[in-house]
């Protein structure tokens, strides 16, 4: 939070966000925030899409102190009930888009204990000139700067805290590795409510470098962006730049931040041809965004991993077999020191995802544990498979889950989505697949789709994958 201040104060000129300055930014804040100070409540929500008004609103909360709930713009009124309910918030601060999600608050009993307040236009925020500048901008290490809610099962979330100390820690260790230049100006279009979206505003902040937000993924525009160099640095899904890579003829694109999925190996080798400058990562929530991270175009030859721990990170394998494969643990100032309301982590994180750490200290990810598919006592990773079908030209998408079987306990099913007018017969792709595969690891079954379903950062729904549908 400092680092706005210090902008406003020694570069105030500076292009912040979107056509604003820090001190723009600055000014803006403060106005939100001396309206926030007299909220009793110690956590407040917000919920909107991407824009300028939401980083304002963001920021000004975190300024009077306040542990910010920042909740997924896709959820319904139910699921947001249950979250603010869950952990005591009382206030939820919205954009005047969002109403409509928040009247069953306003319109039932709900009303006599959740306030909902509707942001100011950015017009009127900025209007306020006679501001004073009379706060606290001292954050202890331990405090709670934001909370995001991962794992939704059957109404219950995993809150995560994630405090001032991992944000500290993370925004120091990304530009070692990531560097800077006054030239920087990062693009947001994955939302800010995920911790990818928060770490890039945490990030500008800290370097003094400019941030272009769009409200969500527009391509005209993205590549209006990138063919007019106003931007060098971008952080997406591989879904998203799969579909973004073919249209891309000239760019000053310094980094482009790539995870959150595991990403075809064709796509990785079509941006190598363009020397499109990816940076495998790997990351979490629970880690305040990407703890592993590495250059492709500087190390081609590593290509399947992702990447080495930022510093200050460690990484080992839990429990290897003899091939060194394990589940895989990281310890570091950037992992959380436990969910809200949850037993406390002893500063060892389980991932929960499967992998080996080579002779030079590269990271693979076979696969998340919960993905591993055990049949007739055999492991079958979904990865290996993906990764092979996505060599076939036609195949858009595809991902391969479990589905139960009498003999075996578990098969695998593959369920693919193809590029338009392109497809391919189940048989044929069966056939392929057992040319390179053992034969427990091909897919009992194939089915075809128009797309497969996805979340609203672009990460496949793999339960909602059914045979039956």
């Amino acid at each position: 939070m400092e680092w706005l201040r210090y902008g406003a104060q020694h570069y105030p000129n500076r292009k912040c966000i979107n056509e604003y300055t820090y001190n723009d930014i600055y000014r803006g804040v403060l106005h939100v925030a001396r309206n926030l100070l007299p909220l009793d409540a110690s956590r407040v929500a917000i919920l909107s899409d991407n824009s300028v008004t939401m980083a304002m609103y963001v920021l000004a909360a975190m300024l009077v102190h306040k542990e910010v709930l920042l909740l997924n713009v896709h959820l319904k009124p139910k699921e947001i009930e249950n979250q603010l309910d869950q952990l005591g918030v009382t206030t939820v601060l919205h954009s005047k888009e969002r109403s409509n999600q928040l009247s069953h608050f306003v319109d039932s009993k709900a009303s006599n204990s959740i306030v909902t307040n509707e942001f100011e236009t950015l017009e009127r925020i900025l209007s306020d000139l006679a501001v004073e500048d009379s706060f606290d901008w001292v954050f202890v290490d331990t405090d709670i700067a934001a909370i995001m809610n991962t794992s939704a099962t059957t109404g219950q979330f995993k809150s995560v805290p994630l405090r001032w100390g991992q944000i500290k820690a993370h925004v120091q260790a990304s530009q070692e590795v990531l560097g800077k230049t006054d030239q920087d100006n990062w693009l947001m279009v994955l939302p800010l409510f995920h911790v990818s979206g928060l770490s890039i505003l945490m990030r500008s902040l800290y370097n003094g470098t400019a941030i272009t937000i769009l409200p969500k993924y527009d391509e005209a525009q993205v590549l209006k962006l990138i063919e007019s160099e106003q931007i060098n640095m971008m952080s997406l899904v591989p879904t998203i730049l799969t579909q973004l890579e073919p249209h891309i003829t000239h760019h000053a694109l310094r980094v482009i931040l790539l995870g959150g999925e595991f990403i075809p190996m064709a796509l990785i080798e079509a941006c190598e041809k363009k020397s499109l400058p990816i940076y495998k990562t790997y990351g979490m929530t629970e880690t305040f965004s990407q703890s592993v991270t590495f250059s492709v175009l500087e190390y081609p030859h590593k290509r399947e991993s992702v990447g080495k721990p930022l510093p200050g990170m460690q990484v080992r394998i839990d429990n290897p077999d003899t091939d060194g494969v394990g589940e895989i643990h990281l310890t570091g100032p950037m992992v959380m020191t436990g969910y809200i309301n949850k037993e406390p982590i002893d500063g060892d994180f389980n991932t929960d995802d499967i992998g080996y750490i080579d002779e030079d200290g590269f990271i693979y990810i076979l696969n998340r544990r919960k993905d591993l598919i055990i049949s007739g006592g055999e492991n079958v990773y979904p990865k290996e498979l993906e990764d092979l079908v996505y060599t076939l030209p036609s195949v858009k998408e595809c991902a391969v889950v479990p589905v139960p079987d009498a003999k075996w306990g578990q098969v695998p099913a593959l369920f693919v989505a193809f590029h338009d007018g392109k497809s391919l017969l189940p048989e044929d792709i069966l056939a392929f697949m057992s040319n390179s595969l053992a034969k427990y690891k091909v897919p009992k079954y194939v089915k075809a789709l128009t797309a497969l379903p996805r979340n609203g950062t672009g990460k496949i729904l793999r339960n909602e994958l059914k045979l039956e549908n």
